[in-house]
C-alpha cells in the first residue's frame, strides 16, 4: 500500500477522441487539465477542451506526439503534477514512463519495468507460462536475417504459422506463413516493418491456431490489493488484424470459460507487478481452448462498452489508481448487465482496398437515443490528414440483449452521416447483416476476401420493389407520409433492418449526404 499522492493538474499526451475521454474524466474529477497538439492539431476538440494547450511541433508524430522531450517540456511549462498516455504513441513506452518518474510526474499507466516485460511478446509469453496460462506453441526469432535459424525455428512450430513482431501491436508486423518456401522472406519483412513501427526488428514464430476467436480480459489493479478482471470482450471481427467491431460478452464464452480467461487475466497481471489497467489478449480455439497472446499495458480502444456493460468508468477508474487511491469497488467482482457492441467508423473506402479518405468535414450526423454513445472528435469543418490513423469515432450501443443490440448498431448506423469524407460504414453494415455473426459463430477470418456489396443491386428486403425505378414515386410516397398518421404506417422487416430500397432511393433522389 502505498501513500496518497493526489493530482492537480493532468497533462493529456495524446489527441483525438481518447485525449477528449481523458480529458472529460478528469475534468469530472475536478482536475485541471493540459492538452498538446501537433500544427495539424491546433483547432482539435481535444485541444479547445482543455484548460491550457501547448504546441508540441510538426504534424509528423516522430516530431510530435512521440517527442519526449516536446511533451515533458509542455508539461514543465503549465506546472502539470501528472500524465496520461491515452493509447498509442507513447502508451507503452518504458523510456516514457522513466522520463516521466525522472521529472517527477505521475504516470497514469503501469510501471516501466512491467511495460518492459510485458511489452516484449517473447518476454510475455515467458510471464504467461511462469503464471500457468497456457500460451501458443512459438519460438524466439533474434536474428530474421538468418535464413537456416529461421527454418529451424519453424520446424518446432508447424505450418501454417504467424510471424509476429515482439514489440508493438495494432496488427503491424505480422505475417502468415504457410508452407516453409514462403517463411525466410515473409520474416525478413515482418522483421523490416517492426523495426519501422517500434523501433526493434526482433520477431518471433507462433503457431496459427485456425478458427481462431480474439477475446481479451480487462484488467485494473491498484495499490491496496486488488487485482481485478472486469469480464472478457470479443474482438474477432478484424481487417489485416485490425479490430473493427468488438462487443461484450463473447459470443463464445459461457460462464465456466470466463471464470477461467478472467483468473487467468488476473493471474498474469499479478505475475508481473501490474498496477492500473491493462488488457489481455488470448486466442480461443474452435474446441474452446485458449491461449495468452499478449498483453496490452494501456487502456483498449474498445473499453467503452466494457464501461457501458458493467456500468463503470475506467478512465476515472485509472485515475484513482495513480493517485494511489484503492477502485471504487474495491476487490468485488461487478456485476455485468445487458450486451454492449463497438464499432469503429474509418475515414477509409473499403470498396477501393480500404484506401484512407482525407478532407474536410462539410457535413455531420450523428446517432442518438437510448442506449447510444459517441466517442469521438469531429466537427464540421475538420480537416482529416493522412498523419494520423483514419478512425473518426467509436460508435458503442448497449442493450439488455445481443440481438436488440445488433438492432441498435445497426439502426445507430444508418443515422451516421460524415460529410466530405467516404468512410467505411457499408463495410460494418456488411458484418451485422452476416448470417454468421448474427448467430455469434464467427472467428477472426470472417472479413476475408471481403467484397463489398453492390449499393445499387437489388436488396432482399420484404416490401421492397426490387428491381423497379423508385425515383418516379417517391416524391408522391413523401407527401403521402406527410399526410398520414404515424399509426397507419406499417413496420415490416425492412424497417427493423434500418434501411429499404425505398430509403436509398429517396436518399438519391433528395440528395442526402453519401455513405
Amino acid at each position: 500500500m502505498t501513500a496518497p499522492r493526489p493530482i492537480r493538474k493532468l497533462l493529456v499526451a495524446n489527441r483525438g477522441e481518447i485525449a477528449l475521454r481523458v480529458l472529460r474524466a478528469a475534468h469530472e474529477a475536478g482536475l485541471a487539465t493540459v492538452a498538446v497538439y501537433s500544427d495539424a492539431d491546433r483547432v482539435e476538440l481535444h485541444v479547445r477542451a482543455a484548460h491550457e494547450a501547448v504546441r508540441l511541433g510538426p504534424p509528423p508524430p516522430k516530431d510530435s506526439y512521440l517527442s519526449i522531450d516536446a511533451i515533458l517540456a509542455a508539461a514543465k511549462a503549465t506546472g502539470a503534477d501528472a500524465v496520461h498516455p491515452g493509447y498509442g504513441f507513447l502508451s507503452e513506452n518504458a523510456a516514457f514512463r522513466e522520463a516521466c518518474d525522472a521529472a517527477g510526474l505521475t504516470f497514469v499507466g503501469p510501471s516501466a519495468a512491467a511495460m518492459r516485460r510485458m511489452g516484449d511478446k517473447v518476454s510475455a509469453r515467458r510471464t504467461a507460462q511462469a503464471a500457468g496460462v497456457p500460451v501458443v506453441p512459438g519460438a524466439e526469432l533474434p536474428d530474421a536475417t538468418n535464413a537456416a535459424a529461421v527454418l529451424a525455428a519453424a520446424d518446432g512450430v508447424g505450418f501454417p504459422l504467424l510471424v509476429k513482431a515482439a514489440r508493438g501491436g495494432g496488427g503491424k508486423g505480422i505475417r502468415r506463413v504457410e508452407k516453409k518456401e514462403e517463411l525466410v522472406e515473409a520474416a525478413r519483412r515482418a522483421a523490416s516493418e517492426a523495426k519501422t513501427s517500434f523501433g526493434s526488428e526482433v520477431v518471433y514464430l507462433e503457431r496459427y491456431v485456425e478458427r481462431p476467436r480474439h477475446v481479451e480480459v480487462q484488467v485494473i489493479v491498484d495499490d491496496h490489493g486488488h487485482a481485478v478482471a472486469v469480464g472478457e470482450r470479443e474482438c474477432s471481427v478484424q481487417r489485416r488484424h485490425q479490430k473493427i467491431i468488438e462487443e461484450t460478452p463473447s459470443p463464445v464464452v459461457d460462464e465456466a470459460l470466463r471464470a477461467k480467461v478472467c483468473a487467468a487475466g488476473v493471474a498474469i497481471a499479478q505475475a508481473v507487478g501490474y498496477r492500473n489497467a491493462g488488457t489481455v489478449e488470448l486466442l480461443v480455439g474452435a474446441d474452446r481452448s485458449f491461449y495468452f497472446m499478449e498483453m496490452n499495458n494501456r487502456l483498449q480502444v474498445e473499453h467503452p462498452i466494457t464501461e457501458m456493460r458493467y456500468g463503470v468508468d475506467l478512465v476515472a477508474e485509472q485515475l484513482r489508481v495513480a493517485q494511489g487511491l484503492p477502485l471504487t469497488f474495491g476487490g468485488k467482482p461487478l456485476v455485468s448487465n445487458g450486451h454492449a457492441i463497438e464499432a469503429r467508423v474509418c475515414a477509409e473506402d473499403p470498396a477501393n482496398g480500404f484506401l484512407p479518405s482525407t478532407g474536410r468535414v462539410t457535413a455531420l450526423q450523428l446517432p442518438g437515443g437510448p442506449g447510444v454513445r459517441i466517442d469521438g472528435h469531429l466537427y464540421v469543418g475538420q480537416e482529416i490528414t493522412l498523419f494520423y490513423d483514419p478512425m473518426l469515432l467509436k460508435l458503442i450501443v448497449h442493450a439488455p440483449t445481443r440481438a436488440q443490440a445488433i438492432a441498435r448498431m445497426r439502426r445507430a448506423l444508418h443515422e451516421t452521416r460524415i460529410g466530405g469524407l467516404t468512410t467505411n460504414v457499408p463495410l460494418l453494415l456488411d458484418v451485422l447483416d452476416d448470417a454468421r455473426f448474427v448467430a455469434g459463430d464467427y472467428d477472426t477470418s470472417l472479413l476475408n476476401g471481403y467484397a463489398p456489396r453492390d449499393p445499387a443491386a437489388p436488396t432482399a428486403h420484404l416490401g421492397d420493389a426490387a428491381g423497379e425505378d423508385l425515383a418516379p414515386v417517391v416524391a408522391a410516397a413523401l407527401a403521402l407520409h406527410r399526410r398520414t398518421p404515424a399509426s397507419a404506417i406499417p413496420t415490416g422487416p425492412g424497417a427493423a433492418a434500418g434501411e429499404s430500397s425505398w430509403v436509398r432511393e429517396g436518399r438519391r433522389s433528395l440528395g442526402e449526404w453519401p455513405r
